[in-house]
């Protein structure tokens, strides 16, 4: 069974209680909203009082953490699963479905995610000597992780930092500093090492998928990206898949999707507007990859999406 399809195993008593006051923390200052922007750059928190339906969206080069509840992650064919015992990571930006699994009014879903700093992380491994990982061969972009003692305790001491609002700028970088340490030494580290690297296949593909972020709207060049990259057509095409579990034809396709989306439910534009927005050049070629992507036409789901929202 891959390390990512994994069963969720049981937690240490340490790490369990420590997970309970993560919970408590993070219950306290998300109220009843869903999603909180903190104070601190990069920390985001949620609470889901149920089980979600599994969404579409861009997931951030980020780790996120469980303290109540479960999550699933599919990206592309592949499927990521964990709770509280376990963290998930994104070493890139990713476009992903993901819901909710296990979540109730008495016990609701409870988590954060913190924004990974690559710069920061690429200059940690120089300072401290970590044995570097220098295998060419690019690794997935997204895991799930064993979590640690130390590290749930870093993060714990980043969310206690809320409450000293006047040291934020000063202690927070230092203690994101010790998480994404932490988190080299979990067995996680290497593929951290790889994405920051200069000249591994990690590193070429992360700078390759910036750019279909950035360009997503532009008619998709594999062999010029490939070239960019310093690889032939179908070593670019091998390594991409491995890295995102998609051809880079599909991850443009599930970016372009994704904004269409968020477009139509958030700037209330119309199909035929976001079709070209978005890249396409046939409105029937985007109603027909739209609805096999989100189980519906483009009208038909975001009224569906809106009546759930007001539900």
């Amino acid at each position: 069974m891959d390390e990512n399809n994994a069963s969720l195993g049981e937690m240490p008593e340490n790490l369990a209680i420590a997970s309970k006051t993560l919970a408590k923390s993070i219950a306290r200052w998300t109220g009843n909203e869903n999603q909180v922007n903190t104070q601190i750059p990069g920390l985001q928190l949620n609470r889901w009082p149920m089980p979600t339906e599994p969404t579409s969206y861009t997931h951030a080069s980020s780790i996120c953490l469980i303290a109540q509840g479960a999550k699933r992650v599919l990206l592309g064919e592949e499927t990521y699963v964990y709770d509280a015992s376990r963290f998930l990571i994104s070493s890139v930006d990713l476009p992903v479905v993901a819901n909710i699994l296990e979540a109730s009014e008495k016990k609701p879903y409870l988590g954060l995610v913190l924004e990974l700093d690559l710069q920061e992380i690429s200059q940690l491994i120089v300072d401290s000597g970590i044995p570097l990982n220098r295998s060419p061969q690019a690794r997935k972009g997204m895991a799930v992780g064993q979590l640690t003692l130390p590290l749930l305790g870093a993060f714990q001491r980043l969310m206690d930092l809320l409450e000293e609002n006047e040291n934020i700028t000063i202690l927070a970088p230092l203690i994101k500093r010790e998480i994404f340490f932490r988190l080299l030494t979990t067995d996680q580290g290497p593929r951290l090492q790889q994405i920051t690297a200069s000249g591994s296949h990690s590193h070429q593909i992360s700078q390759a998928i910036d750019w279909l972020k950035n360009n997503y709207t532009s008619p998709l060049r594999v062999k010029e990206l490939a070239a960019e990259a310093g690889m032939s057509k179908s070593a670019f095409h091998n390594h991409f898949k491995v890295m995102t579990s998609m051809t880079p034809l599909q991850f443009q396709k599930r970016l372009r999707l994704n904004e269409a989306r968020r477009l139509m439910l958030t700037e209330n534009l119309d199909a035929l507007t976001v079709t070209y927005e978005v890249g396409y050049e046939s409105p029937s070629q985007f109603s027909r990859e739209y609805s096999r992507l989100f189980g519906a036409p483009p009208l038909r789901d975001i009224n569906r999406l809106r009546q759930t929202a007001s539900a």
